[in-house]
C-alpha cells in the first residue's frame, strides 16, 4: 500500500523534530493522525492544536480506540523513533498485535525516494543548510516541499509543503544508520567529525556509514562535499563537487565584510563569481552553510537574482545562533551540543563582538557523548571568558557510572568558571555582569531561554518595542 493510502497513522515519539515533521506532512494529505510521546513540549502543543491526538503516558487503554480496531489495521500505520526504549508498552502493543510498523527513516524514504530528492547529511550544518536550500528553492519556480530538523523562522515550522514539485529537501540523519534509507538525486556532506559513538563505536565505522550514504545517490545525481572531507566512494554516472567557507574547492566565498553584524561576500563558482551577496543571519559558519546552498541550487538552475533575494531574506532557524536580545547587552540561543559545534558558536561570537565579554551557558547532552567527548568540550569551552556549566542532560539514556559534567568541568582551563544545576541558573545569573550570553545544547535548556531573556531585559532596563 502507498503510505499516503493509509486513514489511520499512530507515532510513537511525535514530539521529536523529524517526527512532527513527518505528522504533519500526513495532517496536510487529510489522514487522521495521533501519537504519544513522553514529555509535553512547545512542539507538542503546536501539534495538538492543529489536530494530533497525543498523550503523554505510556498505556494502552490511551491510544485513540480507531487504532485498536482489528478489522482496520490494514488501514493502520505505526511509525516510531529509534530513540525510544523497546519495553515501551505501546510499541509492544502493536508489535503483539502485527500492525504495520515503521521506523520514521523507513518513511521518510518512501516519500524522497519517490521523488528528486535532495538529502543533506553531516555531523552539523545540516539543519541550517537544508533549510536555506528550502529557502531558495520556494523563491524559485522549482518549489519542493521539505522535513527540516528544526523550526525555520521563515516558514515557521519544520515541514514545508508543496502540491505540485518533483523536489523534496530532507535533513539526513546518521543517528541509528537512518540516512541509509535514503536514495537522494542530490547529496550533501557537510562534516564527518565523531559522534553517535553509542551507535559507531569508533570514527572509522561512521565514515564507512557516510561512505554508504554517498553511494545511495542515484545515478545521474550529484555529491556536494566539504573541501577537506576525504572518503572512498564508488559512483559512476554521479558528478561531485566541493565546496568551503574560504579555502578553494569548486564552490567558496571571497571577499567577506561585516556590517552591523551581517555578512556580504561574493562565491566563487566553477564557470562564474555571484557578487555581493548577503546573508540575512550572523555567523561565519552560516556563512559556509549558505556557499553550499548556492552549490546546491546554482547546479539545479536557479538564477543568481533568486537565490540572492533568498539569502538576504532568510531570518533563520529556532535555536541556531538565535539572537533573543540584540541591545545594551546581547543573548544568543543555540543547539550546539557537540565540540566542533560550541567552538564554531563561540568563535563566530568572538569575530563579532570583538572586544565584549562572552559569558557561555552549557548543558552537556548524554552521558556516552560526555564520555567520548569531555575533552574536546573542555577545548572548546575554554574560548569563552566565563563558563557555567549545568549538569547533563540524559536524553535516552541511563546514568553512566563515574560519568557527569564535573568530568567536562575539571578540564575546563579557566578561572572564570562555575557549575550548577537547571533549577539554580537564574539565580546564578542573576549576579552576572553580562555582556554577550550563549546558552547552548541539545537537552531541556531550552525550557530556560524565554525567563532568561526576562531576567536580563528587566535587569538592565531593555525597552522591547
Amino acid at each position: 500500500m502507498n503510505i499516503t493510502d493509509y486513514k489511520y497513522i499512530f507515532f510513537i515519539g511525535v514530539g521529536g523534530i523529524g517526527m512532527s515533521a513527518l505528522a504533519r506532512y500526513f495532517i496536510n494529505r487529510g489522514i487522521y493522525v495521533a501519537g504519544y510521546d513522553k514529555t509535553a513540549t512547545i512542539l507538542t502543543a503546536r501539534l495538538k492544536k492543529e489536530g494530533v491526538d497525543i498523550h503523554f503516558e505510556d498505556n494502552i487503554e490511551l491510544i485513540p480506540d480507531v487504532f485498536k480496531q482489528i478489522d482496520k489495521k490494514h488501514e493502520t500505520l505505526i511509525i516510531y523513533t529509534p530513540a525510544i526504549p523497546d519495553n515501551l508498552n505501546e510499541l509492544n502493543y502493536f508489535i503483539n498485535n502485527k500492525y504495520n510498523i515503521f521506523k520514521r527513516s523507513e518513511i521518510l524514504g518512501n516519500i524522497v525516494n519517490s521523488s528528486k530528492g535532495i538529502a543533506v547529511a553531516g555531523t552539523h550544518g545540516k539543519t541550517s543548510v537544508s533549510t536555506m536550500i528550502t529557502q531558495i528553492l520556494k523563491n524559485s519556480e522549482l518549489d519542493c516541499s521539505a522535513f527540516l530538523g528544526g523550526i525555520s523562522k521563515n516558514f515557521d515550522g519544520n515541514f514545508v509543503s508543496s502540491e505540485n514539485s518533483e523536489y523534496v529537501v530532507a535533513e539526513a540523519d546518521e543517528f541509528d544508520r537512518s540516512f541509509l534509507k535514503l536514495y537522494p538525486y542530490f547529496g550533501v556532506i557537510t562534516s564527518i567529525d565523531a559522534d553517535h559513538l553509542d551507535v559507531y563505536k569508533n570514527k572509522n565505522s561512521l565514515i564507512n556509514s557516510f561512505e554508504s550514504f554517498a553511494e545511495n545517490i542515484k545515478e545521474g545525481g550529484t555529491l556536494f562535499i566539504k573541501k577537506g572531507i576525504y572518503i572512498n566512494i564508488n559512483i559512476n554516472n554521479t558528478k561531485t563537487y566541493t565546496y568551503s567557507l574560504q579555502d578553494g574547492g569548486d564552490y567558496y566565498a571571497d571577499n567577506l565584510r561585516i556590517h552591523n553584524e551581517l555578512y556580504t561576500f561574493d562565491v566563487i563558482t566553477p564557470d562564474k563569481t555571484i557578487f555581493d551577496v548577503k546573508l540575512g543571519v550572523s555567523g561565519l559558519f552560516n556563512v559556509e552553510n549558505s556557499v553550499i546552498a548556492i552549490a546546491v541550487a546554482n547546479q539545479l538552475g536557479v538564477n543568481e537574482t533568486h537565490i540572492k533575494k533568498s539569502l538576504k531574506e532568510f531570518t533563520g532557524i529556532q535555536r541556531r545562533f538565535d539572537y533573543k536580545i540584540n541591545d545594551k547587552i546581547i543573548y544568543i540561543d543555540d543547539y550546539a551540543h557537540h565540540p566542533e559545534e560550541i567552538k564554531a558558536c563561540i568563535t563566530a561570537t568572538k569575530h563579532i563582538y570583538k572586544d565584549k565579554k562572552v559569558t557561555g551557558i552549557f548543558q552537556p547532552h548524554l552521558y556516552s557523548r560526555t564520555k567520548d567527548f569531555a575533552d574536546e568540550f573542555a577545548k572548546s569551552l575554554e574560548l569563552l571568558d566565563e563558563l557555567i556549566l549545568l549538569d547533563i542532560y540524559p536524553a535516552r539514556e541511563l546514568p553512566i557510572e563515574g560519568v557527569n559534567s564535573d568530568m567536562i568541568f575539571k578540564k575546563v582551563n579557566l578561572s572564570n568558571k562555575e557549575n550548577c544545576n537547571l533549577s539554580e541558573l537564574l539565580d546564578v545569573l542573576k549576579s552576572k555582569e553580562i555582556e554577550v550570553l550563549l546558552t547552548m545544547g541539545a537537552g531541556d535548556i531550552d525550557t530556560k531561554v524565554e525567563e532568561i531573556k526576562e531576567l536580563l531585559i528587566k535587569k538592565y532596563k531593555i525597552e522591547i518595542l
